[in-house]
């Protein structure tokens, strides 16, 4: 399901509120990470009538529900990002914060392998990738403060 497809106004176990729904279609409408006072400012700018708090809420809601990735930044900001629902990793430019979600099969094989002949079973992993965009090492980006960071 790709996120045009999912919808954004009822996600399963978490009831449908007029903030939720805010929250939730501009989340579809972004493409990079974004910090809850980000989309706070965007919202009221929108002219949404919601406060700090329930964005956060809403915010920890979705990541719970497997709705929006979470990331941190170098000084541990959490930042959200509404992704694809199938497993996934992303690379990050550092510089203007810039994601892109990768595949990653050589990293699955891995992950099995390593964990079997640990003898581990059931495991799971996340894998983000940080480095600089084109347009940020040709220094045409727009970077951006709170950069991504690996946490």
């Amino acid at each position: 399901m790709t996120t045009s497809e999912r919808p954004t106004t009822a996600v399963p176990g978490l009831r449908s509120t007029k903030q939720r729904t805010a929250v939730s279609k501009l989340l579809d409408s972004l493409g990079e990470f974004r910090s809850a006072q980000e989309l706070h400012e965007e919202l009221r700018k929108r002219g949404e009538g919601i406060g700090l708090t329930t964005v956060y809420r809403t915010l920890q809601s979705l990541a719970d529900a497997g709705e929006v990735d979470v990331l941190r930044t170098d000084s541990g900001e959490a930042i959200y990002l509404r992704c694809s629902q199938h497993h996934h990793h992303h690379l990050v430019c550092r510089g203007c914060g810039r994601t892109v979600e990768v595949e990653g099969p050589a990293v699955e094989k891995w992950a099995d392998r390593v964990a079997a002949e640990n003898g581990f079973v059931e495991v799971s992993h996340t894998v983000e990738i940080f480095g600089t965009c084109r347009e940020c090492a040709a220094g045409s980006g727009s970077a951006k403060n709170g950069k991504a960071q690996p946490s």
